[in-house]
């Protein structure tokens, strides 16, 4: 059949489609955006709430951390429950979370406001990206998912900017009650808007061994990363290598668990689309990408607060460009990628980010401010051209039973990248401080550089992604 021929015989997007995907970007921009608004926010904390760096970073970490252990669970509950109902359950929670951390007196109660924000957060982007891949024919997939690329990369950059532009003259309670109206917003507008014809499989029930193994594996992980900084100090609470080997075992155990239920259709968490070598290389990719992206956004803002002496309001702006670069690329790569392929854009934005990395790593405390919004540019520029085709090749890989799962997948291993990144590179900053664990020049210039040698491994795999797009209609390949 010629590619004319299958682009008449494919499925046309159904009508209303493009009002639900707005409504579901919109909300979802709004409620990722507060991944990372934390960020600038740290130092200012730290002082406010007396607390130390390492206990601050877990308003970050704690949030990605919350999404990596709830997100798994939304393949089930896609399968189980319509969109709307999801939606509504989904902003409300994230307004609940909001209000908790407007209104939080100390430390434990904005923590725990994150918390029930991130419950709410993470369940929207894969309801988003598995609605996309129903509603959308296969040839318009690449620019539906370059404007959801602004979405899942572009909010995380941004975050940093609107809370520079708020700590400039405002208490940082404001990055709250300044979000939280538009937020119910949105949740009055899915209310009365938000309307899907549902075609749910037959739901299968919730394994109640997976969900505490899988809560147990990612914390375990996470949290053991976070503590090696503090290993053999005042500062840690218990050895790192105990929640690291207990987070590993749960892991092993989940995984195991899930191959076992998938041969009954039964898995919390399908593992099949690993299978599928082009969604296995895809999501390696992003999950490389993410682990830079929340390593630069931790690091940049302590460099420019604490090394180069800035405002928070400085250290929010310098993202600003990156992230506005980031949000016009995300459709043209996606129309690229319709034409193209994945390998033509991956590659050079691979090549982008590992030079931007390098980048970063050779700053010291006399670096111009310019020189740094170049470099995080260049660094957004690589993560555009990587993000979309990736995203969209992997899922575009998996028949239409899987693409629930593909999607928790995915989403689930941003999240842990991201907490990774941030906790790794907070780590390997407090290990190298020639301050006793203040942000400081070494402390940074290591961190770049691990960030620059885990950008060196994006480019070698970067080679490995598919050269051509899946055509309409066309059936999945390993």
């Amino acid at each position: 059949m010629s590619t004319r021929e299958r682009s008449q015989a494919a499925p046309k997007a159904l009508p209303g489609a493009g009002v639900v995907i707005g409504l579901l970007v919109f909300s979802a921009f709004v409620m990722i955006l507060n991944e990372t608004i934390m960020s600038v926010a740290l130092p200012v904390l730290i002082v406010d709430l007396d607390i130390a760096a390492r206990t601050a970073q877990w308003l970050t970490s704690g949030f990605l951390l919350t999404m990596a252990v709830v997100i798994p669970m939304s393949g089930s509950l896609l399968q189980r429950f319509p969109v709307r109902a999801i939606f509504i359950a989904s902003m409300s929670s994230f307004c609940a979370g909001t209000l908790i951390s407007a209104l939080a007196p100390g430390f434990a109660v904005l923590l725990a406001g994150r918390i029930v924000q991130a419950c709410g957060t993470a369940v929207m982007v894969p309801l988003l990206m598995t609605t996309v891949m129903k509603l959308i024919p296969a040839e318009r997939r690449g620019q539906t998912m370059g404007t959801i690329s602004i979405v899942i990369a572009v909010a995380p950059a941004v975050g940093p900017t609107l809370s520079g532009v708020i700590l400039g003259s405002l208490d940082w309670r404001w990055m709250f009650w300044i979000v939280l109206p538009i937020a119910v917003l949105a949740l009055v507008a899915g209310v009365v808007w938000l309307r899907v014809a549902d075609e749910r499989e037959q739901p299968t029930r919730i394994d109640p061994v997976s969900v505490p193994l899988s809560a147990i594996a990612f914390a375990g992980l996470v949290f053991g990363l976070s503590e090696l900084g503090a290993s053999g100090s005042a500062g840690a609470t218990v050895p790192a290598w105990v929640p690291l080997c207990v987070g590993a075992a749960a892991m092993g155990l989940f995984g195991a668990r899930q191959l076992r239920l998938q041969r009954e259709d039964r898995a919390f968490l399908d593992l099949r689309p690993f299978t599928h070598r082009r969604f296995s290389v895809s999501v390696a990719l992003v999950v490389i990408g993410f682990t830079g992206l929340f390593g630069a956004i931790i690091m940049v803002p302590l460099y420019v607060q604490d090394v180069l002496g800035k405002s928070a309001l400085v250290a929010g702006l310098t993202s600003l460009p990156g992230g506005l670069l980031m949000g016009l690329a995300g459709p043209l790569v996606g129309r690229a990628y319709d034409r193209h392929g994945a390998r033509r854009l991956v590659v050079p934005g691979s090549i982008l980010l590992f030079g931007s990395l390098c980048g970063f790593a050779t700053m010291s405390a006399r670096t111009p401010i310019w020189e740094l919004v170049a470099l995080q540019t260049v660094m957004m520029l690589g993560l555009s051209t990587m993000f979309t085709p990736l995203m969209t090749d992997a899922l575009s890989a998996l028949p239409d039973r899987l693409y629930s799962h593909g999607s928790a997948i995915m989403t689930t291993l941003q999240q842990v990248a991201g907490a990774a990144g941030t906790a790794l590179f907070v780590t390997v900053m407090t290990t190298a401080s020639a301050s006793g664990g203040a942000p400081d020049m070494p402390g940074v210039h290591a961190a770049f550089v691990t960030a620059a040698l885990i950008g060196a491994v994006a480019v070698v795999l970067a080679f490995f992604t598919a050269t051509r797009p899946l055509p309409a209609g066309g059936t999945p390949t390993h």
